[in-house]
Parts: structure tokens; sequence; C-alpha cells
């Protein structure tokens, strides 16, 4: 027996649930067996989000089995390709971020994680016209930074205007204030499901390093709880809510002398769906960027280490340098 409770789907809200509870309805075989007309009176539910609701609970705990078949169409329907705006780092993912996945991108500072980020959000509400979610907890977004992006591939006034309200842009600098956050934006998916036109298609967080370091290490379990909380907070969202979720994190020092490696240790190395390695090289100047090399850690559909070039100009726009081509990234380890 399923019990409703908030968060089991899209739509279902906190207001919701309590709504149901009132008419005891609290299971979702009740809610599928009721009478949708006279609960919605009942309960001063709308009855197109008491519909899509049920829709949704039918097609996630529905006994009837489906084919491999069925389920690959199923995955090929839902599933969005969405652009970085960098045709190099495009290729090393296979065509771009995949909706339903986490994807990460791992630097140290410097290495363009956040004009990453800044790139695959404007391309997304340019070129796509869907919304981002932007979560900044860094405090390194830079709305000229972000304006200038946007002016470079819209020309009109009203254009970028528009392209500027699909970023929605939050600030959270605690775990606690993340996860908020997060809580925040599935509640905001309620009209999702009756309205695809408006949906986010993309969740990005610069960085999850940030709110989490200082409260793992040594004894601290509480810290250990808050990260696993949150990597299944964000895969549940990217899979249930079909989004890219795109984070960015730092690397630290490998104390076995094997140069860096990606932070938060082994327990969040299995949470991203793809991991990505961008470094700078050395030299560049108001001439010429310097070389910024994007190197597939862990993927299901690519080969690992394999790796491609590009720059960031001083406009901060991402542009070609080379195709890809395999080489290693052998000063990063990508274990504890």
């Amino acid at each position: 027996m399923v019990l409703l409770r908030e968060g089991i789907c899209p739509g279902a809200t906190a207001q919701l649930i309590q709504a149901l509870r009132d008419q005891n309805i609290l299971t979702v075989v009740q809610l599928a067996s009721a009478d949708i007309e006279d609960l919605a009176q009942k309960s001063s539910i709308s009855y197109k989000t008491l519909v899509a609701v049920r829709r949704v609970l039918f097609v996630q705990y529905s006994p009837f089995p489906s084919t491999g078949t069925d389920f690959y169409e199923e995955l090929l329907a839902s599933t969005a390709i969405l652009s970085t705006g960098n045709q190099s780092l495009d290729t090393l993912l296979d065509s771009g971020l995949y909706t339903g996945e986490l994807i990460e991108f791992v630097g140290a500072p410097g290495s363009g994680k956040t004009q990453v980020c800044l790139s695959l959000a404007v391309n997304i509400a340019c070129e796509l016209k869907q919304r981002v979610r932007y979560i900044d907890s860094t405090g390194g977004l830079c709305a000229s930074r972000l304006l200038h992006l946007i002016q470079e591939q819209v020309n009109s006034l009203e254009g970028q205007s528009k392209a500027l309200q699909r970023i929605e842009v939050a600030r959270v600098f605690e775990v606690y204030h993340l996860l908020d956050a997060l809580q925040d934006l599935r509640t905001s998916f309620t009209g999702q499901v009756t309205s695809a036109c408006s949906s986010v298609k993309a969740v990005v967080i610069d960085s999850v390093s940030a709110v989490l370091s200082s409260l793992l290490g040594g004894h601290q379990l509480e810290g250990m709880s808050l990260m696993m909380q949150l990597a299944r907070e964000l895969k549940m969202m990217a899979r249930e809510l079909n989004v890219a979720v795109i984070v960015t994190n730092s690397v630290v020092q490998d104390p076995g002398g094997r140069g860096v490696k990606p932070a938060l240790g082994r327990s969040w190395s299995y949470v991203p769906n793809v991991r990505v390695l961008l470094q700078r090289g050395t030299g560049g100047d108001g001439l010429q960027p310097a070389k910024r090399t994007a190197t597939i850690l862990k993927s299901s559909r690519q080969p690992t280490r394999r790796s491609t070039e590009f720059d960031i100009t001083s406009c901060g726009t991402l542009t070609n340098r080379t195709t890809s081509s395999q080489h290693s990234a052998g000063d990063l380890d990508n274990t504890d």
C-alpha cells in the first residue's frame, strides 16, 4: 500500500496532500478509486490538477508490465538533449546534456566551471526558449556577464528581456537553504504537470562542494547524511521531473601524491551520471586565451579519458579550439 505524501509525483504539493487527507484519501489506491468530480468539489482542488496527478500516479504505480521496447521508446520520447552552446563540448557529451541525468563539472578555481554553466543556461534560454533554475552558492554569478552572453545570441531588447526572465536565479550559501530551494522548485512543478510549455528543463547548482565541504571530514556523520540527502534529492529530481541537473565540484590534493581528485569523496563519486574534468592550460594573455581542456571521467555513453579543447574569450563565450581527441588526464585520480 503506497501512502500519498508530498513530492510523491510532480504536482503532489503539501497543500494538495493535506486537502486529500482531510477527505480521508490517504493512499494511491484510494485516490485511484475516488470520484474525481465529487472529490474536487469537496476538497476545493481543481479538477484538472486531480486528474493530472492521478494520471501520473497511474503511470508510476501501475501493476501492468511493459516490454523493454516500450520502455526504450518511452525513454526516447521523454528525453531531451540540451546544448552547452559549444560544439566541442556537445560532441564530447554525445550531443549535449540529457534530461533525466545529473551531470557534474569538476575543476580547480579558474578552470571555467562557472562559465560553462552560464553558457549552457544562456543557450537553453535563448535557443530552446526553456526555463533554467540557476542556484549560485559561491557568489560567482555576474549579472552583467550573463546579459552580455545573451546579447551575443539575441539582438532585440525584447528578446533579451525574455531570455533573462527564463533564467531564474537563487543564491544559497548553506546546504539547508539549498535543500529548501530544491523543495520549492519541486513544488513549483505543479504547473508543469498540466503546462509543459513553461517547464524548467535544467537545474544548475554552482557549486555543491561550496555548501558541503565544510561539513565533511573526520567523524562528522551529520555532514555525510546531508550530502546523501542532497544526492537523493538531485537524482530524484532529474529522473522524476525529467530535467537535466548540472552541478559543479572542486578538486582536492590526493594524499597519495597522485595529483588532484574530485572533492566530496568516494560516496559522492557514484552520484553523477556524467562527470567531466575541466582544466586550464598555462599561458593566455589579452590576445590569446588560455587553452581549456574537458575530459570525460564518467559516462555511460562515451569512453572515459576522452578529451576536447576549447577557449573562453574575454567576453565569456565558449569557442572551439580543436576536435575531440583521445588523451589521458593523468594528473587526476577519480577515486577516493
